[in-house]
């Protein structure tokens, strides 16, 4: 029997510039995404929703201004399990059908990392996806992967517009097929959602091409990138980014290695 969590279930950290990460302190690091509020003065973005375990739209209304809108670096339900509450969704086209469709079955009560043999070097796999419950009575298999309405669907190249602030869409696929970044030239920001971060990659999911990652990598190692504000752990710098991948590319270039195993995907 899992505890109930004490305290507020999403940690709200200023960053600064209007830039808030929230984070899920209760679910497993393996599946807790970070969450970017980014405050603009026309519309407020969320990058991310998390797990969706409890209500993300409920906690942060207190940041957002008149308008906000969701985007999915990609479709892991680790990082979407709040979307459905947004009424602007917005992710790469690649990656829209599964936010559509996402299956309503799946629940969190069937999701035993354990048992699907995940093999996440540096992640603690074993038990449950959370630590504790948002309310005592909380039930595991009441979660579900909710559907969205994807009101657009981001292609590489396009301009998301805040008012105050401008990024662009840069297409990152690897991970996923319809993995996106956003970045801010101006200050050389880039989220950049699961495409890269500083922790295991996973390169050998369903979906994955490493083929089409490799490429992603060298398109990130010519970015004059100051900060990474990523899917997952702590943000970095352009030393830590270039460490990073060349450590990815070396490892492709001796050649075949083990798959990390399978992340729980809506496809």
């Amino acid at each position: 029997m899992l505890p109930t969590a004490t305290g507020d279930w999403f940690h709200f950290r200023d960053l600064g510039d209007g830039l808030t990460l929230i984070s899920e302190p209760h679910v497993i690091p393996f599946l807790r995404c970070n969450i970017w509020h980014i405050r603009g003065r026309a519309l407020d973005l969320v990058v991310d929703t998390g797990l969706g375990v409890s209500s993300l739209y409920a906690a942060s209304r207190h940041l957002f201004g008149q308008r906000v809108a969701a985007l999915a670096t990609h479709v892991h339900l680790d990082h979407v399990g709040g979307h459905h509450e947004f009424a602007e969704c917005w992710c790469h086209r690649l990656e829209a059908p599964g936010l559509r469709g996402a299956d309503p079955a799946f629940t969190l009560g069937d999701v035993s990392l354990a048992q699907l043999a995940i093999d996440a070097p540096g992640y603690d796999t074993q038990g449950p996806a959370l630590t504790a419950l948002p309310a005592p009575d909380y039930d595991l298999s009441a979660w579900q992967i909710r559907q969205a309405t994807v009101t657009r669907e981001l292609e590489d190249g396009d301009v998301i517009d805040l008012g105050n602030r401008h990024f662009e869409v840069l297409h990152l696929p690897g991970h996923s097929p319809g993995s996106i970044g956003l970045w801010e030239a101006a200050t050389g920001t880039l989220f950049s959602g699961d495409a890269v971060y500083d922790g295991p990659l996973l390169d050998a999911l369903p979906h994955s091409d490493r083929a089409a990652y490799a490429r992603t990598m060298e398109r990130l190692l010519a970015l004059p990138v100051h900060v990474v504000h990523a899917g997952h752990d702590p943000s970095f710098g352009r030393a830590r980014l270039h460490q990073l991948v060349r450590d990815w590319l070396a490892r492709q270039d001796s050649g075949p290695h083990p798959a990390p195993g399978i992340k729980p995907a809506l496809t």
